[in-house]
């Protein structure tokens, strides 16, 4: 039986990557973005295989009602991908955005629960399942002027760990995936629309690409029964940490 996974954050970056990579590699996927025109220019080769999903996961009323209503053939989902992520600003705490903060903390922490709380009774009931909770290496440190978004990828991890606690009993599986630096629209976002200085984050040394966390969340949901990887971390061979990354390796 094909196996069907839903995933956030699809009309772009790692979303749109492993959405894609799960589709070339069998699985049905529902994905799901606010960007119509995105979704469906994305993924209309893949046919009756994909089924689009327009929400923003910080409306919860939304979230609910889609995933509530889903056709009788698109509702066990077997594999969840809690990918809907964003950064605003890079200010100290002083200075810093209410308005970036609280967009931070709905997406990054409220929106995965909401998507979360949705399909997970599923899982429970047929006792079975696989959530990856795409983190970041934020969530395992924090870095000067990360303050607010640190704070929503270390809410990712703690919850990632609450959930495989809870969740044992019902042989579900909880994975995190901690990218360090992707070069993906990611740091667009951050800077606000500021191109240069968004590109000047990924400039003399090789970062991630969007499709090399695919290949390992496909990986990662491809593994036998009895395995799970629970937490990995990855970065590009550049970086070391969070704030450390050598610029001149040449690749």
């Amino acid at each position: 039986m094909t196996k069907i996974a839903l995933v956030t954050g699809a009309t772009s970056g790692i979303g749109l990557a492993t959405a894609q990579i799960l589709l070339k590699n069998g699985f049905r996927v529902i994905v799901c973005g606010r960007r119509s025109e995105r979704l469906t220019q994305e993924f209309e080769e893949f046919g009756n295989a994909v089924l689009p999903l327009i929400f923003d996961v910080r409306d919860k009323e939304k979230v609910a009602l889609e995933l509530g209503s889903l056709p009788d053939d698109w509702k066990d989902i077997s594999i969840l991908i809690n990918n809907a992520g964003n950064a605003h600003g890079l200010a100290p705490i002083e200075a810093g955005s209410l308005d970036d903060w609280d967009a931070m903390i709905d997406i990054n922490v409220k929106g995965l629960l909401y998507v979360s709380k949705a399909i997970i009774p599923g899982m429970v009931e047929r006792k079975s399942g696989h959530i990856i909770n795409v983190g970041s290496i934020a969530g395992k440190e924090v870095y000067p002027n990360g303050n607010v978004y640190c704070a929503s990828k270390h809410a990712v991890d703690a919850i990632n760990n609450g959930m495989r606690i809870d969740l044992n009993q019902y042989g579900i599986k909880v994975s995190a995936i901690n990218p360090g630096l992707v070069e993906t629209g990611f740091s667009k976002v951050r800077f606000k629309g500021d191109d240069e200085r968004a590109a000047s984050v990924y400039k003399g040394f090789s970062p991630l690409k969007a499709e090399d966390i695919a290949e390992i969340i496909l990986f990662t949901v491809t593994r036998p029964g009895h395995v799970n990887v629970s937490d990995l971390t990855v970065l590009p061979t550049s970086q070391a940490n969070a704030s450390i990354v050598k610029k001149d390796l040449g690749y």
